[in-house]
């Protein structure tokens, strides 16, 4: 009996201690199994909140290309823009560049018409100097102003104090001018009559006005009738007392306004034709 029971305890002993084992392995597996359910957890965690990050990033990246598709489109356009606008701009580059060759060109030429003129003028001081340089500065004065040749000569040198009735000598002097004018038929002038402002006392002539013009007329009757300048190229103008080169306060100064000047005119019809055979010419 007691040997019974001493083998009743003994397996009770054995089979406790197998459980036991089994037991502790079971524990070990659960807490094996927790802890990789709790690694498995945070890496889960992890990878979702990666997740999410990716799909923000997603997001903003499909929002970046879309704003850079619209803005290649904007691109494109604005491109098409600029090239519209470059060509445009070309054209009107090219056309000012054009517009300035003409103007250009029509400055030249208008140079050249100027200098021809400036020639021609240069030409018909000379002459006249050179056949009326034995004559007194006193007596007879030539000029240029603004491109227009100026004769002055003296009323003591053409006639007689108060009177319009032209001197032998003066009809010397007016002879030389006649001589220079008719080598040169393209020009035409105007004689003027001068005076100073003292009233004058003569039967038949009213006032210095009508005396200027008389002695005017005087001149140019001579020029066409002594020495064949044509009529049609001369003008005759009074002008009194009111373009006076000095002021009427002294003998001297009243002896200065008292004259007869030929102007000769500027013939601006063809000093344009110059300009039109110019641009002509260009073309």
């Amino acid at each position: 009996m007691k040997r019974a029971t001493t083998l009743l305890i003994s397996v009770v002993l054995l089979a406790s201690c197998v459980s036991q084992k089994k037991f502790t392995e079971l524990e070990d597996l659960q807490q094996n199994t927790k802890d990789l359910l709790d690694s498995t957890t945070v890496k889960l965690n992890v990878t979702s909140e990666e997740k999410e990050a990716a799909l923000a990033q997603l997001a903003t990246l499909t929002e970046q290309n879309k704003f850079l598709k619209e803005n290649n489109q904007d691109l494109i356009d604005n491109i098409g823009n600029l090239t519209t606008l470059s060509k445009k701009g070309a054209e009107n580059l090219e056309m000012s560049l054009e517009s300035m060759k003409e103007k250009d060109v029509r400055i030249q030429r208008m140079q050249d018409a100027v200098t021809k003129k400036d020639s021609v003028t240069l030409a018909l001081v000379t002459s006249l100097k050179g056949v009326l340089g034995n004559l007194s500065d006193d007596d007879i004065e030539i000029n240029v102003e603004k491109g227009v040749v100026y004769v002055s000569i003296s009323d003591k040198l053409l006639f007689r104090s108060g009177s319009y009735t032209v001197t032998s000598r003066a009809k010397e002097v007016l002879g030389k001018v006649a001589k220079v004018v008719n080598e040169k038929p393209d020009i035409e002038f105007m004689v003027e009559g001068h005076t100073d402002n003292v009233p004058i006392k003569i039967d038949g002539i009213q006032d210095n006005w009508e005396l200027s013009v008389k002695r005017a007329t005087a001149v140019v009757r001579i020029l066409e009738k002594d020495f064949g300048v044509a009529p049609s190229r001369m003008t005759a103008a009074g002008r009194s007392y009111y373009l006076p080169v000095a002021d009427n306060d002294t003998a001297s100064n009243r002896a200065k306004n008292r004259r007869t000047r030929i102007v000769v005119l500027p013939k601006l019809d063809q000093f344009y034709d110059l300009i039109d055979q110019g641009m002509q010419s260009a073309q």
